[in-house]
């Protein structure tokens, strides 16, 4: 995929993912607004990845390593630019990054009614986990 640039996000690129998001990924976060995505890469600028095409965004993925857990969110792939090995190529860079950073195992947030996204997870190489449910709590600000 050699016309498949791959960058870290910056500040500058906040308003375009969060509009891409909403056109490409499924369901939403409740991080998922100026300040969340800010938060992300101010903490981590080389968390969230991008993948564009000629300047065109067309796909991103969360790679998020806290020392001790390496946790995959926001895998997305714009519907025009599906089945062309973007995401594969995102996962190699999630991966790469992880292995760099000294990580184990990634863990990948997939939303259960997703078939689509999972079956790309498990093309590439992952596998569900039954005996584990995500227990959350938001905070009130």
């Amino acid at each position: 995929m050699s016309d498949l640039h791959m960058r870290c996000a910056t500040l500058a690129d906040i308003d375009s993912v969060l509009r891409f998001w909403r056109e490409a990924a499924e369901g939403t976060s409740i991080s998922d607004d100026h300040d969340g995505v800010s938060r992300l890469i101010t903490r981590d600028p080389e968390a969230l990845l991008l993948a564009e095409r000629d300047g065109l965004l067309v796909g991103t993925v969360i790679a998020g390593f806290d020392g001790w857990r390496c946790s995959v969110y926001r895998l997305a792939v714009h519907p025009r630019f599906r089945r062309q090995g973007i995401s594969t190529a995102l996962l190699a860079a999630v991966e790469e990054r992880f292995s760099a950073l000294g990580g184990r195992r990634a863990d990948a947030m997939v939303l259960e009614a997703n078939e689509r996204a999972q079956y790309a997870w498990a093309a590439a190489g992952y596998h569900r986990e039954d005996h584990w449910r995500r227990w959350i709590k938001p905070f009130q600000h």
